[in-house]
């Protein structure tokens, strides 16, 4: 058995760890090599069942976490954590599509039942306040996974011009760098108070962005419009706020105009003499080459991607047309109570969105609320 050094404080740079070795969850310096090694908590699982006996919730959840912990990969300066979420949407969405483009009702069926359980473990995430990689990795992993399909499907078809390509590609990599920016951090901002319409209570912001995100019992923090509240973004796995709410909205773009682009163009090379509208909905003889299924299933999937990144960016055009913060909508459905329009009107609210930045005005020095 490989023994682990318990590590109370910082490493001294003589003593770093090597490429496959980590601080475990206890402190402790352990290696790879050891991920079998002192597994108490499995082994009481293992006792129970063997017992018949009902399982604790508490051993079950010790032993994921111990799972999770010891599941790393060798890194410069210690061995990197995997988190299992990252690797459901690697498998499955090869697959599903895979299968979904053997028979027209195996893809009724399957595009029926994706969004559908991607949709529940999202609302099941947010109530539940936790923290994955899963949507981060299913947008990222569609995105990358469709456009090599299109490289290897549709390009060599000869129907895609250069010039069309250089455009497709060039959505993709505008749509990866204001991800990238996007996930740099929401920021902070402390507008004057005259300008305020919603006074929240949050947690003080701290250096996590995740409690950032979360709202709690804590200091009282000033909403002064749509672009200076911070919300988590499941699907990105960041905090959209003030500092990169543009960038989101312009990934949202890219990444619709690309996919619509790019959803007719694959229409267009497979349902050929079909207009691009209804090829959707009726494409003879799609199924009779296994390549061109594949093809127009992942033009499908893609379709219901767009669907609801498309609701999501009108809902936040909606938003900041009327001034309004994403936890008043919320609450006025809830009460079922008006929305209201804000006095600034629409072109100075969208005026106020587009120019608001970290160094507006101070708050009064007396109060000490920190912006969220």
């Amino acid at each position: 058995m490989m023994k682990t050094k318990r590590c109370n404080g910082g490493l001294d740079p003589e003593d770093s760890l090597c490429c496959c070795e980590y601080i475990d969850r206890q402190g402790a310096r352990t290696h790879i090599a050891a991920c079998c090694c002192d597994c108490e908590d499995l082994d009481e699982v293992f006792d129970r069942w063997l017992k018949k006996e009902s399982q604790s919730p508490e051993s079950l959840s010790r032993v994921l976490a111990t799972i999770s912990d010891r599941l790393r990969v060798p890194w410069i300066f210690g061995a990197r954590q995997v988190d299992l979420t990252l690797i459901p949407p690697l498998v499955l969405l090869p697959v599903f599509l895979h299968i979904a483009a053997l028979h027209y009702l195996l893809a009724v069926v399957v595009l029926t039942i994706m969004p559908i359980s991607v949709l529940w473990y999202y609302f099941f995430t947010h109530r539940k306040k936790g923290r994955t990689l899963f949507f981060l990795s299913l947008a990222l992993f569609s995105l990358f996974y469709m456009f090599f399909l299109f490289i290897v499907l549709v390009v060599p078809r000869g129907d895609v011009s250069r010039l069309q390509l250089s455009a497709v590609t060039v959505g993709v990599s505008l749509t990866v760098i204001f991800l990238v920016i996007t996930k740099r951090g929401p920021g902070y901002v402390r507008p004057c108070l005259s300008d305020t319409h919603s006074i929240v209570t949050y947690h003080t912001p701290t250096p996590d962005v995740d409690s950032a995100c979360l709202s709690g019992a804590g200091r009282q923090d000033v909403i002064a419009s749509p672009a200076a509240e911070v919300k988590k973004g499941n699907w990105i796995n960041s905090c959209v706020g003030l500092a990169n709410h543009r960038s989101f909205l312009l990934m949202l773009l890219f990444f619709l105009l690309t996919s619509l682009y790019g959803i007719s163009l694959v229409l267009r090379s497979v349902c050929l003499h079909q207009s691009v509208f209804t090829a959707l909905f009726y494409c003879p003889g799609v199924y009779s080459q296994y390549s061109d299924a594949v093809t127009f299933t992942c033009a499908w999937y893609s379709a219901l991607v767009t669907g609801g990144l498309m609701h999501l960016l009108f809902s936040q055009i909606f938003n900041i047309s009327l001034n309004l913060t994403e936890r008043e909508v919320r609450k006025a459905h809830r009460e079922h109570k008006s929305l209201g329009v804000r006095a600034r009107g629409f072109w100075d609210n969208w005026a106020q969105f587009l120019t608001m930045s970290e160094t507006s005005e101070l708050l009064n020095p007396k109060q000490s609320s920190n912006l969220v």
